[in-house]
């Protein structure tokens, strides 16, 4: 950040009094820009014994597989995010679930939530941000081409908590790529 949204004068980067983070400040009329983790909100929708996956037609990872999800939006509740990514990207109308999982991942500065929900109807097709659209079993999932860790771990607790009969809800924090797992 460079100039102020407010008067568009020249920031600092320095710690405004009574706070504890650097933060871009403008000398000229007093704002503090604070920089917050982006939500992306999803949805695991079910079919039978099948989930719907998205393969897709954007950057980042242009063609890989995941599930419909994306960036909240201003006076949007998470819950609203999730059916509307879905609407997008699947053309698909669902019926929302609990709030399944919620994974942070702090190294890019984004919240992960994936609610689990159940496909109303087979009436599903590409949107604009997807090549295709498709439902797969556990053994058809393609592993190797899901385009996000957040996504690939969401669906591995997702068939484990199906064999269990059990659906906690399920928390974590996600490490950089290059961490070593413990």
């Amino acid at each position: 950040m460079n100039y102020c949204s407010n008067c568009a004068s020249p920031l600092e980067f320095r710690i405004p009094a009574g706070d504890s983070l650097p933060r871009h400040v403008c000398p000229a009329c007093g704002t503090i820009h604070y920089q917050n983790p982006k939500l992306v909100v999803g949805a695991l929708a079910e079919w039978e014994d099948r989930i719907l996956l998205c393969r897709r037609a954007i950057e980042p990872r242009h063609g890989m597989w995941t599930l419909p999800a994306g960036f909240m939006e201003n006076a949007e509740s998470t819950a609203d995010a999730a059916a509307r990514e879905t609407a997008e990207e699947a053309c698909a109308r669902i019926e929302l679930g609990e709030m399944y999982t919620l994974i942070d991942v702090p190294h890019i500065s984004q919240v992960h939530i994936i609610y689990r929900a159940r496909l109303l109807d087979l009436d599903f097709r590409p949107g604009e941000e997807s090549l295709e659209v498709a439902l797969f079993d556990e053994a058809s999932i393609p592993w190797e081409q899901i385009a996000f860790r957040t996504i690939a771990i969401t669906l591995r607790h997702f068939f484990e908590d199906r064999r269990r009969g059990n659906w906690p809800f399920r928390r974590e924090s996600l490490p950089p790529p290059d961490t070593p797992l413990r």
